[in-house]
């Protein structure tokens, strides 16, 4: 029984599931379903799309180098069976799932402590910024202008305002009441 893994997104295809894709220069593709193949058909990129082991890999969130991933290859010389080299293979094969996770906890324990540090940093940054406004400097701090100065300034501005409107509409008053001579 051979484990097939997936061309798209490299998943694990076991016999009977699946499909299988052969093109017309006998290249042979093997999706895990529907969903990968039809992205394989519109000619996706497997990197750029974040449920793909490829993604992960290439992002940095899985182990993309290390010596285990050797045993996975795929071979195809045919061998003579002997019992005592398919129980050590066993063996082996144990040996070898144990120490990839184990690599793969590690990995991930690392990736963790480096994204806590980055979390940390911005926390650090943010309570910077609570407690020292003073650091930042407003642009009304430069003329030395308080906020009750400011208030005023705002209200004076206000005032003129209003005046001149009264002034534009005693204006237009005056207009409309004196009667425009004719000329004759």
């Amino acid at each position: 029984m051979r484990i097939e893994i997936c061309y798209f997104c490299q998943s694990k295809v076991y016999p009977g599931h699946g499909m299988m894709f052969v093109r017309n220069d006998s290249k042979v593709f093997r999706f895990c379903g529907s969903k990968c193949h039809k992205n394989f058909k519109h000619k996706r990129n497997p990197r750029k799309l974040r449920w793909t082991k490829a993604y992960r890999k290439a992002a940095g969130k899985e182990m993309a180098v290390d010596s285990t991933f050797e045993f996975e290859k795929r071979r195809n010389r045919p061998m003579k069976y002997d019992r005592d080299v398919m129980t050590m293979t066993l063996k082996a094969m144990k040996r070898v799932e144990e120490i990839k996770q184990r690599r793969a906890k590690e990995f991930y324990i690392k990736r963790m402590e480096a994204s806590g540090k980055k979390e940390q940093e911005l926390a650090a940054d943010r309570k910077l910024l609570r407690e020292g406004t003073s650091i930042i400097r407003a642009p009304t701090a430069a003329e030395g202008l308080t906020p009750i100065v400011l208030r005023a300034k705002a209200a004076l501005l206000q005032s003129r305002e209003a005046k001149q409107k009264a002034e534009l509409e005693r204006a237009k008053a005056k207009t409309k009441k004196e009667p425009i001579e004719s000329m004759e």
